[in-house]
């Protein structure tokens, strides 16, 4: 069975490309509190043309989408209080934001943040949006098939470039909570 890494000529620590990272995300490696070690996050340069998951696996290969996780920003709304929470899925999945995520944080509503707040609070860009080096109060779930895979492509805070890390590692990060059935 291929691994993300096998699409890439070049797989490197991305403790070693901090310069090619945002600057949330590279602060979140060299700050790395997580339960696994962080020479375990990689990093492959990518197109940023090609970042959406749909064109990247078209490109670097179909036995990616199976290997994929996204992270998608969600608002929350009870009473006049709006909560910012990530969501990381794996790519062939869609987040349950309406059931799960909403229930989960105790909300009356749960929608997709606007882009302009979801790059805003996050200073990342989007189609590039991370687990990694997300503002420290903001939800973290995960969904458990995520925290199952060997290793997930994830985005890198930007476009372009990407992050490649064991499920278990993502389960780690701070505050992250693994829930069953998050990706319908």
């Amino acid at each position: 069975m291929s691994t993300p890494m096998d699409a890439f000529d070049e797989v490197r620590p991305a403790v070693e490309c901090l310069d090619l990272l945002t600057a949330p995300v590279a602060e979140a490696l060299r700050q790395w509190s997580g339960s696994e070690p962080v020479e375990q996050v990689l990093y492959v340069d990518t197109d940023p043309d090609k970042a959406d998951t749909a064109v990247l696996v078209e490109n670097y290969g179909s036995w990616l989408l199976e290997q994929s996780a996204n992270c998608v920003v969600v608002a929350s709304k009870r009473g006049g209080d709006v909560t910012l929470a990530a969501a990381v899925v794996l790519a062939h999945t869609r987040a349950d934001v309406n059931g799960l995520v909403r229930r989960h944080l105790g909300a009356r509503k749960a929608s997709f943040a606007p882009i302009e707040t979801t790059t805003g609070e996050s200073g990342m860009e989007f189609g590039g949006i991370t687990p990694i080096g997300l503002p420290a109060d903001w939800p973290l779930l995960l969904d458990a098939a995520v925290a199952d895979i060997p290793y997930a492509l994830i985005g890198s805070g930007s476009r372009r470039g990407k992050l490649i890390v064991p499920g278990k590692l993502l389960a780690g990060l701070p505050g992250a909570v693994v829930l069953e059935g998050l990706g319908v």
